[in-house]
């Protein structure tokens, strides 16, 4: 990048999450680093694909996602705040790391939702590939306009695994809803519909409409900034 992106995020925690990285990171030991939060993240999210997985067994082990989910925003948020609590930045190669590692995060977790009994991967897979083209999206403005926006209407990565743990809490808790399916008949294949995948396409449908209107706002910027050069007269 040439030079560093403003990082802009509006998500509704965001002040009372601050001040919590802050505090925690102020209190790591010496010997804690931020490549060792930033693979606390993955382990985090390896828990999280791990119980949702297993929750084809005992929906009990959906207490491990949402562990693993604590255990990745612990990991996640806190290697970057680490770093500038300790004046350690390292723009270049924490860019690359931590978007790398984050495509892996997303993935496991993503897809681990896929696999168990209560989300068709299907939906599960739809949602990354959105979540995705939201991250490229975020990427492409930190290097054109300096730009790095965390967070839409409010809601960034700490208040989506809020939404998740409390899924997985109403799901352990209510199991009429554990056991809820219906069949759906797409393109003459039979799709089974699960107890998350209502919520979930909910979550995707505004995952759309914010990527549609970023993309679209994005556009009408650039299109100002870059116009057509003006042709000259033969």
């Amino acid at each position: 990048m040439d030079k560093k992106a403003e990082r802009i995020q509006t998500s509704v925690l965001n002040g009372i999450e601050k001040k919590a990285l802050v505090w925690l990171a102020d209190r790591q030991p010496r010997w804690v680093t931020s490549d060792m939060l930033t693979w606390v993240g993955t382990l985090g999210a390896f828990l999280i694909a791990l119980g949702y997985i297993l929750s084809n067994y005992n929906v009990n082990w959906l207490w491990l996602s949402s562990f693993g989910l604590i255990v990745n925003w612990y990991g996640d948020s806190l290697d970057g705040t680490l770093a500038r609590v300790r004046n350690t930045q390292r723009p270049i190669y924490g860019y690359y790391v931590d978007h790398t590692v984050d495509g892996i995060n997303e993935t496991l977790m993503f897809v681990g939702i896929g696999l168990s009994p209560f989300l068709s991967l299907y939906t599960a897979l739809a949602m990354l590939v959105i979540y995705l083209q939201l991250t490229l999206n975020v990427s492409i403005n930190a290097h054109l306009k300096a730009e790095f926006k965390l967070t839409y209407a409010g809601l960034g990565p700490t208040e989506f695994r809020i939404i998740a743990i409390l899924l997985n809490t109403l799901l352990i808790l209510i199991r009429p809803w554990q056991q809820f399916e219906q069949v759906w008949n797409l393109f003459g294949k039979r799709v089974f519909i699960h107890a998350l995948d209502y919520p979930g396409l909910v979550i995707l449908a505004v995952l759309v409409l914010i990527y549609v209107v970023t993309v679209w706002k994005d556009a009408r910027y650039y299109a100002k900034k870059d116009p057509l050069p003006k042709q000259k007269d033969e």
